[in-house]
């Protein structure tokens, strides 16, 4: 039982956790709120590519337990037909916030994917969730003890009327995205064209980065037909493939505060949709 010194000091810690401007107040009025201000408020979370930021140490850690066993669930709620990747990559890493997508460890995201996706569906109660989450954590009261955890499932449930996708059947054998070779139609750019990334408005989720957006590019590559993730994320079954290029920037231009030698380039994925003639 929690007593009131530790349900203040919880609540303290979170007052603590912020992302917003410290020159505003929370929940701003309008008229505190410029342009540049609200746009950043809305810039997907997981497009942090070209912020600045402090080094970082890397470390190539071992995965922990957890984590590969996170990895195995999101797996098989693929092939089983519950969910897509980028319906994953849309709940897991998009629609939680800045503070929690730089706050949590990277597999804690995707575990929490999957506790959103299967209720929002409704394979799952939150209640559900709830008493048994306190009853793993009774089970596991004092801590490991140098035991690894066990799954104690009450039963397994009747799966032939869950409602699932698709694409897990029609991928079989062929993979993904080459279940969607041939069609998209005629490629509209081909290698060494000049293209320029156009600046759609991107409120939710997006795969093509912000710091490309308005930038002049040369087509390197056709990658291969796919759906745009905005559209795959949704699993829309009429959405149509379209082609994906590989497009080279010149990092001098890309970015205004470049000192590398003028030869330097970078490239990346870009279905499409976001690209038009340079000229």
């Amino acid at each position: 039982m929690s007593t009131a010194e530790d349900r203040a000091a919880a609540l303290d810690l979170v007052a603590r956790l912020k992302s917003s401007y410290p020159e505003l107040p929370d929940a701003p009025a309008p008229d505190l709120l410029d342009h540049a201000r609200l746009w950043a408020y809305l810039k997907t979370d997981h497009d942090v590519g070209g912020e600045p930021d402090a080094p970082i140490i890397y470390e190539n850690k071992q995965y922990e337990t957890w984590e590969h066993n996170t990895y195995v669930i999101c797996e098989v709620l693929a092939w089983r037909g519950i969910w897509l990747s980028e319906e994953r990559r849309r709940i897991g890493n998009v629609d939680l916030g800045r503070t929690m997508y730089l706050g949590l460890p990277y597999y804690g995201r995707w575990l929490l994917a999957v506790a959103r996706v299967l209720a929002e569906k409704q394979h799952i109660g939150l209640t559900e969730l709830s008493e048994r989450m306190l009853e793993v954590k009774a089970r596991y009261e004092g801590g490991l003890a140098g035991r690894t955890p066990t799954a104690e499932p009450k039963f397994a449930g009747d799966g032939s009327r869950v409602k699932r996708n698709s694409h897990h059947l029609d991928a079989v054998g062929k993979g993904d995205p080459q279940v969607f070779a041939g069609r998209a139609g005629a490629a509209r750019f081909r290698v060494g064209d000049q293209v320029l990334v156009r600046e759609l408005p991107a409120l939710f989720y997006t795969r093509t980065p912000e710091y490309v957006r308005g930038a002049v590019g040369e087509i390197a590559a056709l990658a291969y037909e796919s759906p745009a993730p905005e559209d795959e994320t949704w699993d829309r079954h009429d959405a149509k493939p379209e082609w994906f290029y590989v497009v080279e920037f010149d990092l001098s231009r890309l970015w205004d505060t470049y000192t590398g030698i003028g030869t330097d380039v970078l490239r990346t994925e870009i279905p499409e949709r976001w690209l038009s003639p340079a000229n």
